[in-house]
């Protein structure tokens, strides 16, 4: 796919923000990322902001994700040409305009009621791609149908039914997803406490199961299950949703898949295979003898491990192991990406484009498919200007060499 989007510059992108100011206008979501998130969390229920802001254990992992970069300091050079500038790359035959993909984030109805609908369009409005969730709001038919032709990816948790697996990666072939990215640091959920205090899990009161509720294997699953004595049916759900939350958690995840089980994956789908979550340079050289198409370095936003590597740490390690091994595939990263110079930094360390999870919600919140576009925006501007303030005009000249 071409790339056909016309994006403001990041110059023009500013200018215009001062003539609005000018005028009057106030922004549609704060351009800080520490405001922009208190803003959103002001909006969303306590249930919401424990499951979207929350991380495992002491909120540790999240925390070295943010500040991890900062050990990393950018070195810029002067008197180099940056009149004109180029933050495009290609991914898996798609052209996009900067190197930036929205994060796979389920149960968006709990803050918009577009959910994943609206960041589907915003996306394509920026010809981004945007990797759309499993555990999404609304299937993966009706968030693409808003898109058109733009560039999108479909995340997979490996469900205890292969045939299952085998249905949702060919649906997102059908709906024109060009990667499969496997969540691989989800097989069960970690210990989160704020979602824990309050007793909350959204999955089972029938959110974010949209997926499988729309699937055929699943609805053959649901149809020869025995629920048993329907007296344990919880108030305010209805039967048949309750069914559907009972095969759910019978089915999500499963934590004995190993390595040996992406042959399965690779016999189903033509599509590139990326791996979502690996954080151990082993892992990476294990990646490219198993054949897959690329990585995403993630420790799932904080959410999983409490006290594990930052991603940003792990990234030049991973990088490194998977150069050794012979390959050039790309390697993606997320988890604390919050600015033009986070994402400048993950390029600098090897990162071919990077994914943006609590920000792209944060906006979702505030202001609908409108906020995403702005927070995206944003953050394409801001790292335009990074890059052509350290001397680089194009994503070619970022290295290892631009930090220290």
């Amino acid at each position: 796919m071409s790339l056909t989007k016309k994006i403001v510059s990041a110059p023009a992108r500013q200018a215009e923000k001062y003539v609005a100011g000018m005028m009057g206008v106030k922004p549609v979501v704060p351009f800080d990322h520490r405001k922009l998130e208190a803003q959103a969390k002001e909006k969303m229920t306590p249930e919401a902001a424990g499951y979207i802001i929350g991380g495992a254990g002491s909120d540790d992992t999240i925390r070295e994700n943010h500040d991890t970069f900062d050990k990393y300091r950018i070195y810029p050079r002067m008197l180099r040409d940056v009149s004109q500038r180029d933050t495009s790359t290609e991914l898996f035959g798609d052209k996009i305009p900067s190197p930036l993909l929205t994060c796979p984030i389920g149960v968006l109805e709990m803050v918009h009621e577009a959910a994943g609908k609206a960041v589907g369009k915003a996306m394509s409005k920026l010809g981004l791609p945007m990797i759309i969730s499993n555990q999404a709001s609304f299937s993966m038919e009706e968030i693409t149908a808003g898109m058109g032709d733009s560039p999108r990816w479909f995340q997979l948790y490996w469900s205890k039914s292969n045939d299952l697996v085998k249905s949702l990666v060919q649906r997102a072939e059908k709906c024109g997803c060009s990667a499969i990215a496997v969540t691989l640091d989800t097989t069960m959920l970690g210990w989160r406490v704020q979602d824990l205090d309050l007793m909350f899990l959204p999955f089972l009161r029938g959110q974010g199961i949209a997926q499988y509720t729309s699937d055929p294997v699943f609805n053959n699953i649901v149809k020869n299950m025995d629920f048993g004595d329907e007296s344990m049916l919880p108030p305010n759900v209805d039967p048949e949703t309750f069914k559907s939350v009972q095969a759910f958690t019978g089915v999500y995840s499963r934590p004995s898949i190993t390595w040996e089980d992406l042959a399965f994956l690779r016999s189903v789908t033509d599509l590139p295979i990326l791996l979502k979550g690996i954080l151990h340079p082993e892992d990476g050289a294990l990646a490219v003898k198993y054949g897959v198409d690329g990585i995403i370095v993630s420790n799932h936003g904080g959410r999983q491990v409490d006290g594990a590597i930052s991603a940003i740490d792990a990234l030049p390690k991973v990088v490194e192991a998977v150069r050794k091994a012979g390959s050039e595939m790309p390697i993606l990263m997320d988890s604390g990406i919050r600015t033009g110079a986070h994402i400048f930094k993950a390029l600098a360390l090897g990162a071919k484009a990077v994914c943006v999870g609590r920000p792209h919600c944060y906006g979702l919140t505030i202001a609908g498919q409108e906020g995403v576009e702005e927070v995206m925006s944003n953050l394409m501007a801001d790292f335009e200007l990074t890059m052509a303030l350290a001397g680089c005009k194009d994503l070619s000249e970022i290295g290892r060499g631009c930090l220290v």
